[in-house]
C-alpha cells in the first residue's frame, strides 16, 4: 500500500520509523540537460522510504524553473557525537520522471542528520532519428 505521510494518522510502523528516525536531513534535487547547461522545470519527483509492507511518500512536487527542488526535510537517526562512531544514516528512494523525454529513473541516497545531499539528475533530450533523417540533415 502506498501511504502519504501527510495522511498518516495512527500508523505503529510508520511511528516506530520516527521513534528510530528523530533527526533530520535536507535533500535537494537539481535537474539538467546538455551537461548540466540547461536546467530542466516542470519533472516529477517522488520521495519515498519502503517501512515494513507499505511505502511512505514524503515529497511529491515539480522542478522549478532553474531544475531545482530545494530543502526537502526528511527524517534520519540522531546525529553521532564522537568522531570515533560511523554516521547512522536512513535510506530513501528518489523517483524522478519527465514523460516529455520518457525518462523515468529511480536512485537511492543515504541521508545522515543535519547533513545537506543534493541529488544531480541529467536527462538526454530523446531524439527521434527518423525525423532527423527526413529533413535531409
Amino acid at each position: 500500500m502506498i501511504i502519504k505521510v501527510d495522511d498518516v494518522k495512527d500508523d505503529n510502523v510508520y511511528n516506530e520509523f520516527l521513534k528510530d528516525n528523530p533527526g533530520r536531513g535536507t535533500l535537494k534535487i537539481r535537474v539538467t540537460s546538455a551537461s548540466e547547461a540547461l536546467p530542466v522545470s516542470g519533472v516529477n519527483v517522488v520521495v519515498s522510504k519502503d517501512i515494513g509492507d507499505n511505502t511512505y511518500i514524503f515529497y511529491e512536487g515539480q522542478t522549478d524553473s532553474s531544475g531545482m527542488i530545494n530543502n526537502i526535510k526528511l527524517p534520519t537517526p540522531v546525529r553521532i557525537t564522537s568522531n570515533l562512531e560511523v554516521p547512522n544514516f536512513t535510506t530513501y528512494k528518489v523517483r524522478v520522471k519527465y514523460s516529455k523525454d520518457k525518462f523515468d529513473k529511480t536512485y537511492e541516497i543515504s541521508l545522515c542528520c543535519g547533513s545537506g545531499l543534493i541529488q544531480y539528475v541529467n536527462i538526454t533530450p530523446n531524439v527521434n532519428v527518423e525525423e532527423a533523417n527526413s529533413s535531409g540533415d
